[in-house]
């Protein structure tokens, strides 16, 4: 079969979430600007905190949004749902449906007719390599933890099976396409996510603290961060909230600082400001480091996932190989040292890469090169 013309053929895009405002949501928002007719299907939708990027006459809702709110802010309580939420969308009539997954979205069904590309994120961590993190954090009771072993083991089963609906995988990394060979067995060409690196500036001055932007879980380990700066006194400011920030704050001495949700132009300015940011987990890409180049600000970063992508050790940041105290202190020294030999204009151009305008680019010719051989 061959598809239309680029001009005239009907796309969808496809986002399992759009309920806050993230990595994965600029994706799609980058999706939406090439294809501004395309509409856009989600499992769950939240027009206060997403409307003003995704308009609510553009969205498409599964029917989990027809459970209360108090339920849909739990979404989690939802997820052995979502398999069939995803499936219930109809595409028949659309000529090209674009995911945005790292969980469910890869999962819609189309028919033979219907070019699908997938922008995966991650195969979904908690079914794969990250589930035994997952079912040990402290969180999970005994009795939670048997109920949610049996869930991930029907879900992974899913997974792979869903794997195989999809024509084309774009990874967001390096370090994602080779999860994608491992658990799908199937090959990936990587594009790097969008970061709007032009909204930062870049200056030799700063303030005397390091900054972390995270959501607060316990795989995120920002214990260890707050342990070795109780350790060595020097002010850290966290940007961020979740279900470990009770805990974090009863552990953090008066050096540290919460700011909780705040918004991106208080984000930016304490990024341009700080002496480097700080990111203690292993993540699949990272934005908030990107962003950080961005300002000019080197990255202590733990050794693993995507950081082993775009960080250099000297040139715009540090490693420590071990999620450790002393590895991380050791590290920290080093950056510390090195202040004044960080190039700010050097670690700028790192980050420019990254931009927006070159994803799109990237991934409308990779679109195109596929609709032209489908």
């Amino acid at each position: 079969m061959v598809l239309k013309q680029q001009k005239n053929i009907k796309v969808a895009i496809v986002a399992e979430l759009l309920i806050r405002l993230g990595g994965a949501e600029r994706v799609v928002k980058s999706l939406m600007e090439i294809y501004p007719e395309a509409k856009i299907f989600t499992l769950l939708y939240d027009e206060e905190k997403c409307g003003n990027d995704f308009p609510k006459d553009k969205i498409q809702t599964s029917f989990l949004q027809k459970f209360p709110k108090f339920i849909r802010k739990r979404y989690r309580w939802l997820i052995k749902l979502m398999p069939y939420a995803i499936e219930s969308f109809d595409f028949t009539d659309y000529d090209l449906v674009i995911s945005s997954s790292s969980a469910f979205a890869h999962g819609a069904l189309t028919s033979s007719e219907t070019l699908h590309i997938c922008y995966c994120h991650s195969p979904m961590r908690y079914a794969w390599d990250y589930s035994h993190q997952y079912l040990n954090d402290k969180w999970f009771n005994p009795i939670k933890r048997f109920f949610a072993r049996r869930a991930i083991e029907k879900i992974r089963i899913w997974d792979r099976v869903a794997a195989d609906r999809v024509d084309f995988y774009v990874a967001n990394s390096k370090h994602v396409q080779k999860r994608i060979e491992k658990y799908y067995r199937l090959p990936s060409e990587v594009i790097y996510p969008p970061v709007n690196v032009d909204k930062f500036q870049y200056n030799n001055s700063s303030k005397d603290y390091f900054i972390i932007i995270s959501t607060l879980t316990s795989y995120k380990k920002i214990d260890l961060a707050i342990n070795l700066f109780n350790k060595i006194g020097k002010k850290l400011i966290i940007v961020g909230d979740g279900p470990e920030r009770e805990f974090l704050e009863s552990i953090a001495g008066e050096n540290i600082e919460f700011k909780g949700r705040i918004s991106d132009l208080e984000v930016q300015k304490l990024l341009e400001e700080s002496k480097g940011l700080i990111f203690p987990s292993e993540e699949d890409f990272g934005i908030s480091m990107i962003e950080a180049m961005a300002a000019g600000r080197p990255v202590l970063a733990y050794k693993a996932g995507g950081a082993l992508e775009f960080i250099e050790a000297g040139i715009n940041g540090e490693f420590f190989n071990e999620q450790n105290l002393a590895s991380m202190e050791d590290a920290l020294a080093r950056l510390i040292n090195n202040e004044n030999k960080y190039s700010r204009e050097i670690i700028r151009t790192k980050a420019e890469k990254f931009s927006e305008e070159i994803f799109k680019n990237k991934i409308q010719k990779f679109i195109n090169e596929k609709i032209k051989a489908y």
